[in-house]
């Protein structure tokens, strides 16, 4: 797997030789299939693999998939993006905001205690804010280490859309 292990979200593109519509189009049908019915879902120019229900664990990815138009308009990029499920993401992107907040308004009236010749007793809170934030990042990379072999299927169904889709055709990953 192409894949940044720092990442929160790991990310690859593949080079679809179609263009868009006909990229849509053919992977459309490939996750109609009965074999990938109901493990992918599309709207627009997405497409999102999941796993089941009864193999979900708080910490199981999801994978998006965006078709892009590329340059030369005769073929079609797909930006694929494991990430936690849009519940958790939410709740995690939650967390950073009020860490985010919170470290910004301790370091505006811990400097302002300063400016004023008081202790900066807000200061304390900074190493708070900033452990808060290094935290959900371990717990990401955790959560991705727990679940490598879902995104492993993952991976593995939508390269096997690819296959249904492209057939008559070589993709390419970038």
């Amino acid at each position: 797997m192409m894949t940044n292990q720092l990442q929160m979200q790991p990310t690859f593109r593949v080079e679809l030789p179609v263009d868009m519509e006909q990229a849509k189009l053919r992977l459309r049908q490939a996750i109609q299939t009965d074999e990938l019915v109901q493990h992918a879902d599309s709207a627009g120019w997405v497409f999102d693999y999941k796993i089941e229900p009864a193999e979900r664990r708080f910490w199981s990815p999801h994978l998006s998939v965006q078709l892009n138009r590329c340059e030369d308009a005769l073929s079609t990029e797909a930006f694929c993006r494991f990430s936690p499920r849009p519940e958790i993401w939410t709740m995690v992107m939650a967390i950073y905001m009020v860490a985010a907040f919170c470290l910004s308004a301790a370091m505006i009236f811990g400097f302002v205690q300063w400016m004023m010749g008081n202790p900066p007793w807000a200061l304390l809170c900074v190493p708070i804010g900033i452990a808060v934030i290094l935290g959900l990042h371990l717990a990401s990379l955790l959560g991705q280490s727990w679940s490598h072999d879902q995104m492993q299927l993952l991976r593995s169904r939508w390269e096997r859309t690819l296959e249904i889709a492209f057939d008559d055709i070589p993709t390419t990953e970038r």
